[in-house]
Formats: structure tokens, C-alpha cells, sequence
């Protein structure tokens, strides 16, 4: 008889355990896998130069001639596509391959097929490789619907507003076939080169319209087609014909000058004189000013049914203003150019050195004889003095300036904060 020893319980659980199994790895980052391969290729072209040196320089070519063809290409794709080049308030776009609303930034590229959108008090201003330009107003969306913008043959770009507004510069063409266009609705508005327009669409209250303020555009709509010229305007609502009419042009702006600083030893009383050229028809007139281009926020406001207006409360800094022409028919124009101008607080401690020593006529061109402070920045109506003379000395010329009589202001700044204003009278003959 054969005696075994017990079992310990112990020793037969263990024995039926699963054996265990232990997964080792380790994480390597992209710049870690870029470098292997770089070491690996490096290690090739070693080996097949100790081989055949000529088969080392031929294939040496090619890769750099790979890399080249590359990196050309794509610089080629980043100067046809259209990009961002204002951007203010919240902007957002949606890629045609994507579901997602991102925020736009200027390192965004868009294509066919995009989405645009700006939230109120927001703009965005988008350029395309042959230089035309849209201003995407607030509240707005858009798509890409065309972007053919290669070198040496016709452009062909092309946006379509779902809501809101748009305002389309184009440039001055290579090719006269280019085109450049805007789509609301069933319409199509086709702008000439060297041309301004405004389209807006509003589903909410059935209107549509596109209004040229510089150059032409030919608006078609299914059969309809229309020329318009500078200020008229196309307009129609869903299943109605196109109209054709006259708009009231908005005033050519006069003072202050664009880009040009205006200095007040006290500034926040003392006014701030405005000034444009009448419109046609008009009989009042809205002025408007703000800390920024997209006017989101309106620092002062004023109806005046003369072409001045004097406003005062302002504190030192930058401003933009514009306006608004309105007709007896209480029909708007559009806005004007935008201007902006500087307030400047001046104190008697912060003079500077400006003298004008004379002036002389050249056919329409004024020239500007003086001299300021070693250093000092100037602006001639609104114009930079490009050459000053390390002594202060200047001159400079303006522009042509119409027959008449014209006042010419000359604003200067030094390196301490000082600034200096002189004013000269020119007669220009007929």
C-alpha cells in the first residue's frame, strides 16, 4: 500500500495560478524619432560616399533638390491662399473639413469651402493672393467659394454671404479676365479692377443690395443682369425684380488730417474742431468717433446739419472718425473714410524747436523750407518728413494741391515728449 502525503491547500492554489506576463515600453517624442532618421540617413550617405563617391553626389542632389521643390511649393500654396490680415472682437472660422468653430489668428489659412464668422461689434478683413480684399462686417457669415489665384493666369476669388455685410476692394489686375465676386442669394456681384463695393444680406427682413462707391460692377441674377457705376445701388428681395437707383454719396472728409496729432494744453475742454466737404443733396449730417477702426465702441456722437462739428471731452490718445450723410428723404449714405487722429496734451515745459523759414511754389506742389531739433519727427498735412538733416534742417514737398488758397500745417515731435505746431498759408493759381 503506497502512502502520500497530504496536500498543503497553499502550495495547490499557487501551483494553479495564471502565469503573469509584464508589457515594458518606452514613450519617444517626434523630435527623438526626426533625429533617429536623420542619423540613419546620415549613416547612408556615409556608406555610399566610401563606395562611390559619385553615386554619393547624385543622390546627395536629389534630396536637396526634393527638400527644394518642397519648400518652394509650399510657399507657392501660402501666397495664393487667402489670409487674415485685420482681425478685431471675436472672429471665428470653421475649416470645410472640419465640424469645429475655431478662433481665427493671422497664421490661418483659408480655402474653398471655409466658414467665416464675427460676433457683434467685430470685424475681419481677409486678402487673397492677387491682392483683392474683403471687410467682413459685424454680425456676418461668409463662406469661400472660389479661390483660383495662380500666378500668371486669370484670378477667380469669390465669397457668399449667408448674413450680414461685406465690403470688397479689388486691385489693379495683372490679367484682365481675373474676376472677383460676391454671392447673396441667387445674385452674383461681379466687381471691374480697381473697384469699391458694399453687399449686404438680410433673410430677417428680405433685403438684399449691393451699392459701388468706386469703379464698377455688374450684378447678375438668374436672367437679370445690371451695370452699376459709382454710387448706385442693386436691390432685391426673394422672388422680386432687381431695382437700380441713385445713392447719396458720403462727404470727402477735410479736417483734422489723417494720421495727424493734435496738441492742446488741455485737451478734455478744449474742442476738437471737424470739418468735411458737403454731399449733394444732403441735409444732415451724423459725426462719429471711436478708440477703434471697427468702431465698437462710440466715444462721441453728433447730428449737425452744417458740414462742422466742434466736440470736446476728449482725453489724449488715438481716435478714428468718419461720417454719415443723410437727405431729406431720411435716406443714409454710406460712411465716409475713416481718418484717425492723436490728442496730444501739450505743456509749456515740452516746447520744441520748429521754424518754417519759407515756401515755394513748384507748378501745384508746395515746398517746405525749416528747421527743428536734431531727431525730431515731423508731419506735413498728414505727410511724414522722410529727410531731416542731422543739423534739423528740412525740406520738404506735398502733394499737388488744388487751385486756391491752402493751409499747411506743420506738427512736430521730439525724444523728450515736446511738440510743436507751425501753420503756413499757400495760394495756389488757377
Amino acid at each position: 500500500m503506497t502512502v502520500q502525503a497530504p496536500i498543503d491547500p497553499k502550495h495547490a492554489a499557487a501551483s494553479h495560478k495564471a502565469p503573469r506576463v509584464q508589457v515594458y515600453w518606452t514613450a519617444v517624442t517626434y523630435k527623438t524619432v526626426i533625429v533617429y532618421i536623420l542619423i540613419v540617413v546620415a549613416l547612408l550617405l556615409g556608406v555610399i560616399y566610401l563606395i562611390s563617391p559619385e553615386l554619393y553626389t547624385t543622390t546627395y542632389h536629389r534630396v536637396t533638390n526634393a527638400i527644394a521643390a518642397t519648400d518652394t511649393e509650399n510657399l507657392l500654396i501660402s501666397q495664393t491662399q487667402a489670409k487674415f490680415v485685420n482681425l478685431d472682437g471675436k472672429v471665428q472660422i470653421k475649416k470645410v473639413n472640419s465640424v469645429q468653430w475655431v478662433t481665427a489668428d493671422f497664421k490661418t489659412l483659408l480655402d474653398k469651402g471655409d466658414f467665416v464668422q464675427t460676433g457683434a461689434d467685430s470685424f475681419a478683413r481677409i486678402t487673397f493672393g492677387d491682392g483683392t480684399t474683403y471687410t467682413v462686417k459685424s454680425d456676418t457669415l461668409v463662406t469661400v467659394e472660389e479661390n483660383h489665384t495662380a500666378s500668371n493666369k486669370p484670378t477667380s476669388v469669390a465669397v457668399r454671404i449667408s448674413t450680414g455685410s461685406v465690403d470688397l476692394a479689388t486691385p489693379n489686375w495683372s490679367s484682365p479676365d481675373s474676376k472677383a465676386a460676391v454671392n447673396v442669394e441667387d445674385a452674383s456681384a461681379q466687381l471691374h479692377q480697381n473697384s469699391r463695393a458694399s453687399v449686404k444680406n438680410d433673410p430677417q427682413s428680405n433685403n438684399r443690395e449691393i451699392v459701388v462707391s468706386t469703379g464698377s460692377a455688374e450684378v447678375q441674377r438668374g436672367g437679370e443682369k445690371i451695370e452699376l457705376t459709382q454710387w448706385e445701388k442693386a436691390s432685391f428681395n426673394t422672388g422680386g425684380m432687381m431695382q437700380r437707383s441713385n445713392v447719396l454719396a458720403p462727404p470727402s472728409l477735410v479736417e483734422p488730417l489723417n494720421l495727424a496729432p493734435i496738441i492742446n494744453e488741455h485737451p478734455k475742454t478744449t474742442p476738437v474742431h471737424f470739418e468735411w466737404k458737403a454731399a449733394q443733396d444732403a441735409v444732415s449730417y451724423t459725426v462719429r468717433l471711436s478708440t477703434t477702426t471697427s468702431f465698437r465702441s462710440i466715444v462721441k456722437q453728433a447730428k449737425v446739419t452744417t458740414n462742422t462739428a466742434d466736440l470736446a471731452g476728449l482725453d489724449p490718445g488715438d481716435y478714428f472718425w468718419n461720417v454719415t450723410a443723410q437727405d431729406a428723404k431720411k435716406q443714409n449714405s454710406e460712411v465716409s473714410e475713416t481718418f484717425q487722429f492723436t490728442l496730444v496734451a501739450q505743456g509749456k515745459s515740452q516746447d520744441m524747436l520748429l521754424e518754417i523759414d519759407g515756401t515755394q511754389l513748384h507748378g501745384r506742389v508746395a515746398e517746405i523750407v525749416g528747421r527743428t531739433e536734431p531727431g525730431a519727427a515731423l508731419i506735413v498735412n498728414g505727410q511724414s518728413v522722410p529727410n531731416i538733416a542731422a543739423d534739423g534742417t528740412f525740406r520738404h514737398f506735398t502733394e499737388p494741391l488744388e487751385p486756391g488758397q491752402h493751409t499747411i500745417s506743420i506738427i512736430g515731435s521730439n525724444r523728450r515728449g515736446g511738440t510743436a505746431k507751425q501753420q503756413v498759408s499757400i495760394v495756389v493759381p488757377k
